[in-house]
């Protein structure tokens, strides 16, 4: 600053003496740094501006890059929901079959159970029925012998021996068709 006001004052002492400004060294010494200045200033500000161009070109092709990974974030995103949907979906569907196949399991077996059951009953009341015709059986063919000896000694005693012995043959011969 000090050495512009002393330009501008020997400027004005020249302009005094009836020199022309331009034959001042001084002036050409301003003009000389003035153009350094705007050499200087342009090769500066070009470099600045080709670094700030190129750090900004970076800085979009990161913000680029940002966005590319974004999108491909959510897609993989996207993916893993809906493949976590169709999981849990497919997790659902196999309870439910395990569910069902586990009731239709249980209803097999209670109704092979059942007919097991009643195949057991039926045996047994087969058995009971079989034990009551041979109980039923031995009954009548005791009976059968004691009236058989009853009539035997009845007949004995009231009779005489050869018409006793006759009817008891008769009786014998006849008590098989009585009882069938």
């Amino acid at each position: 600053m000090q050495a512009f006001a002393a330009e501008t004052a020997h400027a004005a002492d020249a302009a005094e003496h009836g020199q022309a400004f331009y034959d001042d060294p001084t002036f050409w010494v301003l003009i000389a740094f003035i153009i350094l200045i705007a050499a200087v200033g342009k090769m500066v500000f070009r470099t600045v501006a080709t670094m700030l161009d190129d750090r900004a070109e970076t800085i979009r092709a990161q913000i680029d890059e940002a966005t590319r990974l974004r999108e491909e974030a959510q897609d993989l995103l996207a993916t893993y929901e809906r493949r976590q949907r169709d999981a849990a979906q497919e997790a659902e569907e196999i309870v439910e079959r395990a569910k069902a196949e586990a009731a239709r399991l249980a209803d097999h077996a209670a109704a092979d159970l059942e007919a097991s059951l009643k195949r057991r009953e039926k045996q047994a009341m087969d058995r009971i029925a079989q034990a009551e015709q041979s109980a039923v059986d031995e009954v009548r063919a005791l009976a059968v012998d004691v009236a058989i000896s009853a009539t035997r000694q009845l007949l004995a005693e009231q009779a005489g021996s050869e018409k006793g012995a006759r009817l008891i043959d008769d009786a014998i011969k006849n008590l098989g068709d009585k009882l069938h």
